[in-house]
């Protein structure tokens, strides 16, 4: 059962951002709760504070920059699920959205909830970590931004510091000519693999590819191995399927857990892997 709480409403990222280094521990950042209320029933975190975002308008920022995606952190997956934006290039990002966990999540859970939670069973940081997506985080020092390959540091954990809070994630767009999938596999909610794939087309061939897979370890990672192997292949034949189990999979660290043993889940992503990127040339050949 839910003690008192004091909810305390900013109206911009650096009040947020001042708040939670004044109220310290006792503190959360509250936009959709959906994981945040999980732990707090559960007694796994006792906060009296809750700072409420969901009215700060830059974190609620949906939209296009240059070519590239801006989306805010309290945007909800259900409205990335929906939004036109997601298309083309981005398409694997609403292939991923429309599958986490399920509709009532989605309609109230945020994406920036999710990357600060750190789920290692989660979906969309593999995705964002295919697009090389930054986070910007607000701070005492103003905004800076970070790779974010470089804020997911392991399970549950975050390069987020307790006095700055998550205010978009930016998604550069990929080269022209290219295509992508993303494609998961899981007995429940929650993945026990995710792998997305994007390919870049030139002359009916591979000329770069991204590989990023993730829910098998502390934090999604790319398979640099693999993407090497793929450069200069023909799009038929990824498109026709690649054995995909030489891309660096034994080298992964792989935990073992109610999802699976190492050895099943190394075996799922590179099957997940082979899917991924056949889906995507088969896309980059029809783009082309």
């Amino acid at each position: 059962m839910l003690g008192p709480l004091t909810i305390h409403q900013p109206e911009t990222a650096a009040e947020a951002a001042a708040l939670r280094a004044s109220l310290g521990e006792d503190a959360a950042v509250y936009a959709g709760g959906s994981e945040l209320l999980l732990v707090m029933k559960e007694g796994l975190g006792r906060f009296t504070q809750l700072i409420d975002v969901k009215g700060i308008a830059a974190l609620r920022e949906l939209g296009a920059r240059g070519d590239g995606l801006v989306i805010g952190a309290a945007v909800t997956h259900r409205e990335l699920e929906r939004s036109a934006l997601l298309s083309g290039p981005f398409a694997p990002l609403r292939e991923m959205e429309r599958d986490v966990a399920n509709v009532r999540v989605r309609a109230v859970g945020t994406l920036g909830g999710n990357l600060c939670f750190a789920e290692p069973h989660s979906d969309p940081a593999t995705a964002l970590l295919a697009y090389d997506a930054r986070v910007v985080l607000a701070g005492p020092d103003g905004e800076r931004a970070l790779p974010l390959a470089a804020f997911v540091t392991g399970s549950y954990e975050t390069a987020l510091g307790a006095d700055e809070v998550l205010v978009r994630v930016e998604v550069p767009a990929p080269p022209p000519g290219t295509a992508g999938a993303y494609r998961r596999f899981g007995l429940h909610e929650r993945p026990t693999v995710g792998v997305a794939a994007l390919l870049t087309a030139t002359d009916g061939a591979v000329s770069a590819a991204r590989v990023a897979v993730g829910c098998i370890g502390p934090a999604p990672v790319r398979l640099p191995a693999l993407e090497a192997r793929l450069a200069g292949l023909p799009l038929a034949t990824v498109a026709a399927g690649v054995d995909a189990r030489d891309g660096g999979f034994a080298a992964l660290d792989v935990v073992s857990d109610l999802h699976g043993a190492a050895d099943y889940k190394r075996e799922v992503a590179a099957v997940l892997a082979s899917r991924a990127l056949a889906a995507a040339a088969a896309r980059a050949g029809t783009a082309a």
